[in-house]
């Protein structure tokens, strides 16, 4: 399957109309000691059989791990673009749902910020693209379209698709509105936060705890590598966060329900 999906993703690059995702499938695709570390994480919550959602996808990346661990994979991503080349990435992958919409706290629409030099930061959040004007790091970033994409909400993808053993949410700023459409306790999640909107951070650490996780660890930028090799409460992580600098800029927040069993040594 591997090879399939690299010579896919290498098609992709060659493809023109693919040209706005050319950056992200020669970063996100084709490093095997990145590949091996990711698989080496995600370990710990996935296994065979697990049925994982990947709330946010892009050009999932993600979706491969969770595949390689033999994982069921619902991934959602409201990007056209995006679901154009995950068709031909996952294609005859009858264990990959893909789900156009984004994910919210209400079913419906929501207009969609795109930023089409940078795919990856598209979102639906307008607070998001606010909180970027003018902000280190962020300088040069331009959302310079707006679509209107449908929302389907977190509890929606369960009554159809089931309980995820694993949830990993990436949605640039919207996290909180996700987090939002789900009433009820899951196992694990991770969700993303930006140093530039931290109080959607703090509002899903709300939101968690409502529901009864009780256990937070955070990876900071693209290091699968958590922070505190343990399960720490939701005010100390939201401390935590508050204490970053700036220049953290991004990570994912790791969250394990009362009733969980993920441990949290590295696999």
């Amino acid at each position: 399957m591997t090879d399939t999906i690299g010579s896919r993703v290498a098609a992709l690059r060659t493809d023109p109309a693919m040209s706005l995702l050319h950056r992200s499938l020669t970063v996100y695709y084709g490093d095997a000691e990145r590949d091996a570390r990711m698989d080496a994480f995600y370990s710990r919550f996935v296994t065979g059989g697990d049925l994982v959602f990947d709330i946010g996808s892009h050009v999932g990346d993600h979706i491969g791990s969770f595949r390689r661990l033999g994982a069921r994979v619902v991934a959602v991503e409201p990007q056209p673009l995006c679901i154009r080349a995950l068709r031909a990435i996952y294609a005859d992958d009858d264990q990959v749902t893909l789900v156009e919409a984004a994910c919210g706290a209400v079913a419906g629409s929501v207009r969609f910020h795109v930023n089409s030099t940078n795919p990856t930061v598209s979102t639906a959040s307008s607070d998001f693209v606010q909180a970027a004007k003018g902000a280190g790091g962020w300088e040069g970033e331009v959302w310079d379209a707006a679509i209107e994409v449908p929302v389907v909400t977190f509890d929606a993808l369960i009554d159809r698709y089931g309980v995820p053993a694993f949830t990993k949410i990436d949605v640039e700023g919207f996290e909180d509105e996700v987090l939002a459409g789900l009433s009820r306790p899951l196992p694990a999640l991770s969700f993303e936060f930006t140093t530039i909107a931290r109080p959607v951070a703090y509002r899903c650490l709300d939101r968690l705890t409502a529901l009864g996780f009780d256990g937070f660890d955070v990876a900071l930028g693209d290091d699968k590598s958590m922070t505190f090799e343990s399960w720490i409460p939701a005010n100390d992580m939201a401390a935590h966060l508050l204490a970053l600098p700036h220049q953290a800029n991004a990570g994912d927040v790791y969250c394990v329900s009362a009733n969980g069993v993920v441990s949290s040594t590295t696999a």
